[in-house]
């Protein structure tokens, strides 16, 4: 009841003329804090329709309410919190009211800061606050203009601020005011201009007076990272260098070399570790961007000294900032090599970086900048080995409990890790392989004396192997990995206990899996280790056994041909023994098991081109679970009550996933094995789904959650997915698949899915539907009309009593009616009206959905659908578009104004912006609006929709001017042509609105994900560039 009552007070439209007797008058903190909250919905929402007096009155009882706190140093303290409150009421107030309506408050604040020392501590955190906003978050909570037009403003009066600033650095001794100084100034330092950093005494001074002090080196070394991070061009060069070595100079005193920091760090205390971690930053950050400055104008020593420290911290097992020293050490490698390979082309390595030069002429050249980092790299090879992460490959880990366990779920954040060592590897590799061979090997002789032998050490070695694949020469590769293997296998021959061999074989596992040039050079050895992970697959450890199929399905993929052939020696291709002892070898695997290495086989039996040696493999692999499936489908022909057996139906099940595995990797020659079982399978289907439509119709819809229903179900499922696999192999077979085995799939599925109560309905039917129809395209055309019939209008009641229920079919349904938008959409023409309409309500509630994936596909199929009736005869698309285009464009922009739906913004402003296209442009002909009407005898399309969407906008948006809309809408007009104008113009309006106070990174996804997509791009261009950067299995097979 009293929450209840809180929530009507603080949604009354005046409640905040209750606030300042709240914030006067109360003794309860939190009573305060609401009050504030209040306040703050005000001034964001609210503040420009407030007349002049209440804003006034607002704006003087916070700033009398913020000095009467911080007036004395004892008050600043007790009300620290609530303060930090009160000054961000303040920098709202300003947002909205600085400069035009209150002109002074810089001169103002600059002077009350001169009068009281707490005052002015407490004045340093509204600056600080200020700076934040306009600069730092400024992108997301204002439109553009106002966002440049504070900063033009923020930057003319900062003179006044840093006088301000140096004043109290120069003679303040109270450590709490010299902090906030610093802290304030660290904000300012992305945007001042630079003469206040370089020109004055501000490096000295933080390098020589705030550096050494516990108090204030931390907030220092931030400063420092921060102007070394400052893109200032070559004006400052000297400044620069200065910096560095002064800071480096401080640090020799209060670090020494850090020799013992990896032992020592956890008996260092918070302020102790966030000095170091800081320390990490800025020299990280220093050198990644001014590496060849100081190589050129510092003096070796002091640049040796910190990668030192660099390379100290990287050895601290904390992997946050491990990864901090990681991406410099990728940063440095990847500059050494691409140095060394300019100059291997008879080129300069200081030409690849001119604007990085030393100041007094050309940069060190390739061999100088190796020979000077040589012992540097050397350690970072031996820490990169230390600390290696996981590979994703690797199914074999070592719980918290010390046991070796079979993994589950996969780390994201650790497989990043990885693949970051990885690529800093093969860089060291390049640079100097020898060093790196000798490392590992010795680093596994450790490993064979015992005087290193631990499960974590044997398994970062051996992750560090796999990861430097294809950056060694062939020579070189074979020379050493023959080493590797031969003393892994002996070490697994050596230790005793399940655990320890099971961490030797997962190694053994790994490292072959990623050497596939190696194993296709040496057949024999391909041979032998192809026996090996046979003979793993009977080990009793699960993750072992799983571990083998996976690599043994790598290997099957990069080295199938060698498989298929008839290599020298063999009396027949070792494809063929394998086949024939396939039995024996997966005696002791789990189904799933099963099927990998089903799998595997079918990517060898896929290298055979021979159409008929193929369909021979095919069929010995598939003979037994043949054998198996043609037993129990006699048995289900002969008694149908044999399916009431759970076993019968989970053996079923297993035969279609095996056959399912074989599919995807045998392509497009399974059709021979698909044809041995597909009428079964159809007929087993419609068998299955009978008892299930019974035992529903018996015990309801639980019967879903039986034991013998799901298993049933699985049969149901694991036959669609085999159809889906084919389909989508079945390259130039598609007039094959439309005419033998799409009429009797749709004859067997369509009606038992209309028919079904919802809990029992397959999302498979949809998503195997949608790729005969992708495949398909026009060949489909006459059947969608039975399609729609059958699964549209079910599907749709099931999903629309909600957004969650049923995420798959949800999903899966839009994504079947986009598919037939854009391959058959003449089919659409021909549905009866109402069930046209229908269809588009369906489009549009699909708008409203707050998962991203299905919002976008339905304003994907809308602007597919749009553009599809603007190519149709005119008097088709004339219809349409009288019928839908304003109910349309209203919700879209409904979604597009709704703070819930902010993540499909892209999909929303494109649609926007081709509907008003359309009508801007006069290409819709019909009239939108009641031409019958006297009051539209002038009317025309444009000046309706204009009506329309601002009215719309009108009555949403209460706190908005008539003059704010018709802006809006006009910019709708002016930038449909040009999208990105379109975009921005949208967005400003949205963040004007208010309604989207808060986070509003959504808004700016689009950007986001092109420059992420961009940078993966770039990433790949430079990976194909590096040997063994792209790992093997992602490199595109060259046989």
């Amino acid at each position: 009841m009293a929450q209840q009552v809180l929530t009507q007070f603080t949604d009354h439209e005046m409640s905040w003329a209750r606030a300042d007797r709240i914030l006067s008058e109360s003794n309860s903190l939190q009573s305060k804090f609401i009050a504030l909250q209040i306040l703050e919905k005000l001034i964001q929402t609210k503040w420009k329709i407030l007349d002049e007096d209440p804003r006034n009155g607002i704006k003087n009882f916070t700033l009398n309410l913020i000095v009467e706190l911080a007036s004395s140093e004892e008050s600043l303290r007790q009300n620290k919190v609530f303060l930090s409150k009160l000054n961000l009421i303040l920098v709202q107030i300003l947002k909205q009211d600085w400069p035009q309506k209150w002109p002074d408050f810089i001169p103002d604040i600059v002077a009350t800061s001169r009068t009281n020392l707490a005052l002015c501590e407490n004045n340093m955190a509204i600056l600080k606050l200020l700076s934040e906003e306009v600069f730092d978050f400024s992108a997301e909570q204002m439109t553009q203009a106002k966002a440049k037009a504070l900063k033009t403003q923020m930057c003319g009066e900062f003179s006044s601020i840093y006088s301000l600033c140096s004043e109290i650095l120069q003679k303040a001794v109270q450590p709490s005011l010299i902090l906030a100084t610093l802290e304030t100034l660290l904000r300012f330092l992305s945007w001042i201009p630079f003469g206040y950093i370089f020109e004055m005494d501000l490096i000295n001074n933080l390098c020589t007076r705030f550096l050494q002090p516990p108090v204030t080196r931390n907030v220092t070394i931030k400063c420092l990272t921060e102007i070394g991070s400052l893109d200032c061009g070559n004006e400052y060069r000297e400044q620069l260098v200065n910096l560095f070595t002064l800071t480096v100079a401080g640090l020799r005193e209060i670090l020494g070399d850090l020799g013992n920091v990896g032992e020592e760090w956890d008996e260092y205390d918070d302020d102790q570790q966030e000095f170091v971690q800081n320390v990490a930053i800025f020299l990280t950050s220093f050198l990644g961007s001014h590496l060849r400055l100081v190589e050129a104008s510092a003096s070796r020593e002091t640049v040796i000294q910190a990668h030192q420290y660099v390379l100290r911290i990287s050895q601290v097992d904390e992997r946050e900032l491990f990864k901090v020293c990681l991406e410099y050490w990728n940063l440095l490698v990847h500059g050494l090599y691409d140095d060394s390979r300019a100059s291997s082309f008879g080129g300069s390595g200081g030409l690849l970086n001119l604007g990085s030069g030393g100041a007094n002429g050309a940069s060190m050249s390739a061999d100088l900048r190796r020979q000077m980092y040589s012992g540097i790299l050397t350690g970072v090879r031996y820490v990169m080995i230390s600390r290696m992460a996981r590979p994703e490959e690797v199914l074999i880990v070592e719980n918290d409990e010390g046991e070796i366990v079979r993994e589950f779920i996969k780390e994201t954040d650790t497989i990043t890790l990885y693949k970051a060592q990885r690529e800093c590897l093969i860089y060291l590799t390049h640079l100097d392989s020898k060093d790196m061979e000798n490392i590992m090997v010795e680093k596994l002789n450790r490993q064979m004396d015992g005087s290193e032998w631990s499960w974590s050490n044997l398994n970062k070695l051996c992750w560090a192997i796999g990861s430097i694949s294809g950056s060694m020469s062939e020579d070189q590769e074979r020379r050493v990995l023959v080493i590797i293997i031969k003393d892994l296998l002996s070490l697994c021959e050596l230790k005793r206990g399940k655990d320890n061999k099971a961490v030797v074989a997962s190694n053994i596992m790994y490292v072959v899996g990623q050497y596939p040039r190696f194993l296709k050079a040496h057949w024999k050895f391909l041979k032998t280790v192809a026996n090996k992970l046979f003979e793993f697959m009977h080990e009793l450890h699960e993750g072992v056994r799983d571990m083998a199929c996976d690599t043994f399905v790598t290997i099957a993929i990069r080295c199938r041909r060698h498989f298929i052939a008839h290599q020298p020696g063999e009396a027949a291709p070792f494809v063929d023994e394998i086949i024939a002892n396939a039995d024996s070898i997966t005696s002791d695997l789990m189904p799933q098991q099963v099927n990998r290495f089903c799998e595997a086989v079918g990517y060898l039996i896929s290298a055979q081109l021979n159409t008929q040696t193929q369909a021979q493999l095919i069929s010995g692999l598939m003979k037994p679970y043949n054998d198996v499936w043609n037993s129990l489908v006699q048995k289900v022909g002969e008694n149908i009550n044999v399916l009431e057996d759970l076993a019968v139906v989970k053996q079923l099940g297993n035969v279609l996933r095996v056959n399912v595995s074989a599919c995807g990797a045998v392509g497009k020659g399974f059709i021979s094995q698909i044809g041995n079982i597909y009428i079964d399978m159809l007929g087993l289907y419609k068998a299955v789904s009978e008892i299930i439509s019974s035992c529903v119709a018996r015990d309801g819809a639980v019967a879903t959650k039986y034991a013998n229903v799901r298993a049933m179900r699985t049969i149901k499922k694991e036959a669609l997915m085999l159809v889906d696999t084919y389909v989508k192999h079945c390259e130039g077979e598609v007039a094959a698949v439309n005419e033998n085995m799409v009429p009797p799939l749709l004859e067997a599925v369509l009606a038992d899915y209309a028919q079904n109560v919802p809990p029992a309905r397959d999302a498979e039917v949809l998503k195997t539907v949608n790729t005969i129809t992708s495949t398909l395209g026009g060949l489909m055309t006459d059947k969608i009309p039975v399609v729609f019939d059958s699964v549209f209008e079910s599907t749709i009641n099931m999903i629309n009593q909600d957004f969650t229920d049923y995420p798959e079919h949800r999903l899966a349904i839009y994504q079947l009616l986009q598919t037939i938008n854009q391959k058959c959409f003449s089919a659409l023409l021909n549905l009866p009206p109402q069930q046209f309409r229908f269809m588009v309500m369906s489009i549009m509630w699909g708008f409203k959905h707050t998962q991203r994936d299905v919002a976008d596909v339905a304003l994907t199929i809308t602007q597919d659908m749009v553009n599809n009736f603007n190519m149709c005869d005119r008097s088709i698309s004339d219809a349409f578009f009288k019928a839908y285009f304003i109910e349309l464009l209203n919700e879209i922009i409904v979604v597009l104004a709704d703070n819930e739906h902010k993540s499909s913004f892209k999909p929303q402003y494109t649609v926007l912006s081709r509907m008003v296209r359309l009508v801007d442009s006069n290409q819709i002909t019909a009239p939108l609006f009641d031409a019958s009407q006297p009051e539209n005898a002038n009317m025309n399309n444009a000046l309706f929709v204009r009506q329309s969407i601002a009215n719309l906008l009108a009555t949403a948006f209460a706190n908005l001017t008539q003059r704010q809309i018709e802006v809006f809408v006009e910019g709708l007009f002016n930038f449909n042509d040009e999208l990105e104008k379109f975009r921005n113009h949208v967005r400003d309006f949205l963040i004007q609105t208010k309604e989207f106070a808060g986070d509003n990174a959504d808004l700016y996804l689009d950007e986001t994900e092109r420059e992420i997509e961009q940078k993966k791009q770039k990433e790949k261009e430079q990976a194909l560039a590096v040997p063994g950067m792209v790992k093997p299995s992602e490199m595109e097979e060259d046989e």
